[in-house]
């Protein structure tokens, strides 16, 4: 494989993993579902994992609601090999509660469709982005944003 080549691939990589993504901001399911493989592993390290397409999308499709939503903000994306590294900003919300925190993402890629997908977050961020959504609900001036 040329140099150029392996940019564009690598190229390539970073954009099935950012429309993925942004297809589930849009709660466009069958479009992050295209992009998964059958076998797919997803984990949050820390939580259990899930392993398939399916299941994979049926934890979206639980959380298909108006009052629910989630947004990205990518800080950096990184491609070698089939490997994908995005250091990300998250938000969830639900209802007025606006919840952001960091995210480093490990994505592997094969035939442009994801079959490895890994979150590492700290639990404490996490915390204080409920806090901070909390007090945002209160008082709107400090909801947060990107």
């Amino acid at each position: 494989m040329t140099e150029q080549s392996t940019e564009l691939s690598t190229d390539t990589d970073i954009a099935v993993v950012e429309k993925f993504l942004f297809a589930l901001r849009d709660k466009d399911l069958d479009t992050a579902g295209s992009l998964l493989d059958d076998d797919v592993v997803y984990q949050n390290v820390g939580f259990p994992i899930i392993r398939g397409r399916a299941r994979t999308i049926k934890i979206f499709k639980g959380m298909d609601r108006d009052s629910f939503g989630f947004d990205v903000k990518f800080h950096r994306s990184v491609a070698e090999g089939g490997s994908v590294l995005n250091e990300r900003t998250d938000a969830l919300s639900v209802g007025r509660v606006r919840m952001q925190f960091w995210v480093c993402g490990v994505f592997e890629v094969r035939d442009g469709r994801i079959t490895l997908w890994r979150d590492y977050f700290d639990l404490f961020a996490i915390a204080k982005g409920v806090v901070r959504g909390l007090l945002g609900a209160v008082l709107p001036g400090l909801r947060p944003h990107f």
